[in-house]
């Protein structure tokens, strides 16, 4: 039976590309492309493919920038398959070598990989073969390519074409650079092939141009880039308080994505920080009843193998791993990948989180944030540079990168496009997906005017410039808020004009305010032990009014009234709620309708959306499902005036909504 149609676009070319950077050699003959593809076992070419396949062996030199499942491998196998000679693959991921060659050898055409995994007598009776020209692909790891003895029996082959797989791996301005793979120029400057291309599934522009210089490419080589739109991708960030919240958030993802253990329809990724946490989190969800299990580099080669595999023959409901787990790896039902920390960077994440829906079904993305993840991640970075060596310029990027995906989980516009955007791919910009979490919350936010926000802006930044350099995050935050501690009162700041100036906005809401200021990078972090905030060059700027402070504030439900000082944390009941909407398909019409009425009220009586209720009230109501006054006034924040005055019209909202589902 011939496999199904591939899942993903690889993009589409250009007419107007530039003039072929080869010339004719007499590896050029003409290749039927329909029949390659049949060997190959596919029906069909998805959108893209065949013009990138087209691309390559008419300019020789390529560059295919495309998400994760989105038939990279094809545009380099078809004409593998058909061309004379052999063709190297260098590629980091040892499971994906394995299956691609297995699936290349069940169809007929002659394939082996080279790993530091194979034994020495295999590896040997492999080398041998390939100096015979027995094999039309030959995958390679990079680390492979440091040996004079191994590129010297490829410069005795006729090479017909070199296919660098993860080729961000060359880029040290990228998330995942891996110094074996800069021997790669030097492998291709001695070879000169007839064709060279370079893919991967996430590089942003300057990423871009370091690939092709690294690996001698000409400037003008092409450069495919398409792709990245996932509609039916639905991403969200939480932001969480306590490690109950982040559980909590879990649970519901579990149950929304696959149901319920032992009737889990697909499976979901976890993808945790820590070998640690990764441990734990599969121990918690294993004992919950699903088929879960940990993956990590701590683990033997042997136990790794294991869950991989038991992954793949859909053995597992759930994987928890560090970064080390998922590449290359081809189940087309992950239902949902959740992030327990943010990762790297934009592109680490969108590569993890692309895992998810290659059915091209609906799919979740769950990214969970926290208040510790920019201080943390500062930390490490600086560690990282302190054991390298690495340069300052190397450092400040990478947390530029870090900072880039902060800002993206912000939020302010709809994910799906800022990804887009971020990877240069605004052609398939939809403005708006319609499904994550930012477009579904469109039109809710309160309008600040921006001389307000400004102000805003400029008082916390005033905070940081009081303790610049001595204390961490949370200190500026109980500065603002006129909170007692003693070492506000040791260094004379309870009597500065800052102390209390925001006491009337919440700590949770200020905390979030704070990280978007570092997100802007006005704000940054010092120290790797106990780091403390410093006030940037810039966020000086913006603080004496030389620069605009121009920042999309967080939503606030009810700011508190000058004479209170504390509000409480949402409890947990609060968190329940919110995962029992997201578990509950009624309550999450129910929430949607009652939704939409705030909007239409609050715009007919000239109020922001948090004077009629807040999110939280909704998900109470919504879970709650009252059928009259008495039972509505149980929900958070309803009390008799809010029944007298929206009473009648949120039963209504509610009762329309389940009579349409009944």
């Amino acid at each position: 039976m011939q496999r199904k149609t591939q899942a993903a676009d690889v993009g589409n070319v250009s007419a107007a590309l530039p003039a072929p950077v080869a010339t004719p050699s007499a590896t050029d003959v003409p290749l039927d492309l329909d029949a390659g593809l049949s060997l190959l076992g596919y029906e069909s070419f998805r959108p893209g493919q065949r013009e990138a396949v087209e691309t390559l062996l008419k300019h020789r030199r390529m560059l295919l920038v495309a998400p994760t499942g989105g038939g990279k491998s094809l545009v380099y196998q078809l004409p593998a398959a058909l061309l004379p000679g052999t063709t190297l693959v260098v590629s980091p991921l040892i499971a994906l070598m394995n299956d691609q060659v297995h699936a290349l050898q069940a169809r007929g055409v002659a394939a082996t990989y080279l790993s530091a995994t194979l034994k020495p007598d295999e590896a040997r009776k492999r080398m041998a073969k390939i100096a015979g020209g027995e094999y039309k692909l030959v995958y390679v790891a990079p680390e492979r390519l440091v040996f004079e003895g191994f590129r010297g029996l490829l410069s005795k082959l006729e090479v017909s074409l070199v296919a660098v797989d993860e080729a961000h791996c060359i880029s040290e301005w990228g998330h995942d650079f891996r110094p074996e793979y800069l021997q790669i120029g030097r492998l291709v400057r001695e070879l000169n092939p007839p064709r060279v291309m370079a893919c991967t599934a996430t590089a942003t522009p300057v990423v871009r141009d370091e690939i092709v210089a690294r690996m001698g490419l000409p400037p003008d080589t092409p450069q495919i880039i398409q792709g990245f739109a996932r509609p039916n991708l639905a991403l969200r960030v939480e932001e969480i308080r306590r490690r109950r919240d982040k559980e909590v958030l879990v649970d519901g993802m579990l149950a929304k994505a696959i149901g319920a253990p032992g009737k889990a329809t697909g499976c979901v990724i976890v993808y945790s920080p820590t070998r640690k946490k990764t441990e734990e989190e599969a121990s918690r969800i294993a004992a919950a009843g699903w088929r879960a299990a940990g993956y990590h580099a701590g683990l033997s080669g042997t136990e790794r193998d294991r869950v991989q595999r038991a992954f793949t023959d859909r053995e597992l409901d759930v994987v928890v791993a560090t970064n080390a787990f998922g590449m290359g790896i081809d189940r087309a039902d992950v239902r949902a990948v959740v992030h327990l920390a943010p990762p790297s960077s934009i592109e680490a994440y969108y590569q993890e989180v692309g895992r998810a829906g290659r059915d091209d079904e609906r799919a979740w993305g769950l990214l969970i944030v926290s208040s510790n993840d920019m201080p943390l991640r500062r930390s490490l970075l600086e560690s990282s540079a302190a054991e390298s060596g690495a340069e300052p310029a190397v450092l400040e990027h990478k947390w530029g990168q870090f900072l880039e995906l902060m800002r993206w989980a912000e939020g302010g516009s709809c994910r799906h496009d800022g990804i887009l955007r971020y990877f240069g791919d605004e052609a398939e910009a939809v403005g708006g997906c319609g499904i994550c979490d930012v477009c579904q919350s469109l039109g809710e936010q309160t309008q600040r005017d921006p001389a307000e926000v400004t102000l805003i802006v400029r008082k916390m930044l005033c905070a940081v410039a009081r303790i610049h350099g001595r204390y961490g995050l949370m200190l500026a935050v109980k500065l603002l808020r006129g909170a007692q501690d003693d070492r506000l009162s040791r260094n004379g700041l309870v009597s500065t004009p800052t102390f209390g100036v925001l006491r009337a906005y919440s700590e949770d809401w200020l905390v979030r305010a704070m990280r978007r200021c570092v997100a802007a990078g006005w704000v940054g972090f010092s120290g790797r032990e106990r780091p403390v905030v410093i006030l940037t060059d810039e966020g000086l700027a913006v603080m004496k009014g030389e620069k605009p402070g121009r920042l999309l504030l967080p939503e606030e439900s009810d700011p508190q009234p000058q004479g209170r000082r504390e509000k409480r944390a949402p409890d947990q009941a609060a968190q329940a709620a919110a995962a029992a909407v997201r578990a509950d398909p009624e309550a999450e019409r129910v929430f949607n309708a009652l939704r939409a009425y705030r909007m239409g009220r609050a715009k007919a009586d000239g109020v922001p959306p948090y004077v009629v209720a807040s999110d939280r009230t909704l998900r109470e109501i919504a879970v709650l499902r009252p059928r009259n006054a008495a039972e509505l006034s149980m929900a958070h924040g309803i009390g008799p005036q809010k029944v007298e005055r929206y009473g009648t019209e949120l039963l209504a909202a509610i009762a329309e909504a389940r009579g349409a589902t009944s």
